[in-house]
C-alpha cells in the first residue's frame, strides 16, 4: 500500500469507529435498548406495550 492508501483507509476506520461511538451514545441518552423505560403506571406500562419513548405530542 502506498501512502495515500493507507491514510484512506486509517480515514475509513477512523469514521466507522466515530459512528459506531455516536450510535452507541444515543442509544445510551435513550436509556439503552436493552433496557426500555416503561411507564410509570401500576401494570408497568406493559398493557398497552407503549414505552415512554413511543409517546407523540398530541398522542392519546
Amino acid at each position: 500500500m502506498d501512502e495515500a492508501d493507507t491514510r484512506a483507509a486509517r480515514l475509513a476506520a477512523n469514521l466507522r469507529a466515530n459512528l459506531h461511538r455516536r450510535k452507541a451514545q444515543a442509544r445510551d441518552l435513550r436509556g439503552g435498548a436493552a433496557s426500555p423505560v416503561r411507564d410509570e403506571r401500576p401494570d408497568g406500562g406493559q398493557a398497552a406495550g407503549r414505552d415512554i419513548g413511543d409517546a407523540r405530542p398530541g398522542g392519546e
